[in-house]
């Protein structure tokens, strides 16, 4: 891994022989997804976008909208300049406009790979085991634009069950909690019985696994794994990746990409706050690994 950063590294900045001038900015703009409170967001990120600042020599400012969608929207309305999308999320901001951004890096579990599960989970206590136990009561997604918390579940579990995922035809309801955190916060305290969210799928239950919104949630204390069930597991979901407006300046795209690319070797307890959780590190990505999604996507809108 540290071979494969050097290497990420080395040509980034080696390519900076071929700049010839370009635009500056005055300001760069991280925009984190929904999914946890915002202060937690703003906390967890907050050293990356002081390594940023001092690296540019410009201000660098956090954004972090209620939902996905602002994420989106801010990316191609040109008012963020980064963030780390889920593969849904980029699936749609490439479907909207193909040359808003470009995928950069994408995160690398302890095992090498770059998959991750949507989960699905219920209270210990309430009973449910399995998505046979989930007929009658209440289901619940996270935010529409999001991959393990929606798109893929809302593909997978019709194929599990035999029926829509609209409320009353299999599950009693099926409600938008708002973002994983609150999904998460939702089965816990009983409001709805049962909901997915997202994994590594690596380590150990107790700990909601090495990466992903439970092991986020068990860092923050929000919940005991104890207390909760896995009852369905999604087949592997690329990881999204951390893109950049294509219209930024190329010294810019080539300080920042190198910044994400030796995060992790430069300061790990920075990289555990803003990839959630246990990673090897990072490895470069392009639009092909997320072209299965786009598809998904663009079916599901049909």
């Amino acid at each position: 891994m540290k071979k494969l950063l050097s290497a990420i590294i080395a040509s980034t900045v080696l390519s900076t022989a071929a700049f010839s001038g370009g635009h500056s900015i005055s300001e760069f703009r991280i925009g984190i997804l929904g999914g946890e409170n915002a202060q937690d967001r703003m906390t967890n990120n907050e050293c990356f976008r002081q390594k940023a600042e001092d690296l540019l020599g410009v201000p660098s400012k956090i954004f972090a909208p209620a939902d996905y969608d602002g994420v989106i929207q801010g990316l191609l309305g040109g008012t963020i300049d980064m963030a780390w999308l889920g593969a849904s999320g980029y699936a749609k901001t490439y479907i909207s406009d193909p040359e808003a951004v470009e995928p950069i890096v994408v995160a690398v579990n302890m095992d090498g790979g770059y998959g991750y599960y949507s989960v699905g989970f219920a209270r210990k206590d309430s009973g449910i085991k399995s998505l046979d136990d989930m007929k009658g009561k209440v289901f619940g997604f996270g935010d529409p634009n999001s991959t393990s918390g929606y798109l893929i579940p809302s593909i997978e579990i019709p194929q599990a069950t035999g029926a829509t995922m609209d409320s009353g035809d299999y599950f009693g309801e099926v409600k938008f909690t708002g973002g994983h955190e609150q999904t998460i916060v939702a089965v816990n305290n009983g409001d709805v019985d049962g909901g997915v969210t997202w994994a590594d799928g690596l380590g150990d239950w107790e700990d909601g696994y090495n990466a992903g919104a439970l092991r986020k949630a068990v860092d923050a204390g929000l919940v005991d794994m104890n207390d909760m069930v896995q009852i369905w597991k999604s087949k592997p979901i690329p990881e999204g990746p951390v893109v950049l407006r294509k219209d930024l300046p190329a010294d810019v795209k080539v300080k920042i990409t190198a910044l994400t690319a030796s995060l992790h070797s430069m300061d790990p307890e920075c990289a555990y706050g803003v990839f959630a959780g246990e990673r090897l590190g990072v490895m470069p990505i392009g639009h092909e690994a997320y072209e299965i999604i786009v598809e998904a996507r663009k079916l599901k809108s049909k």
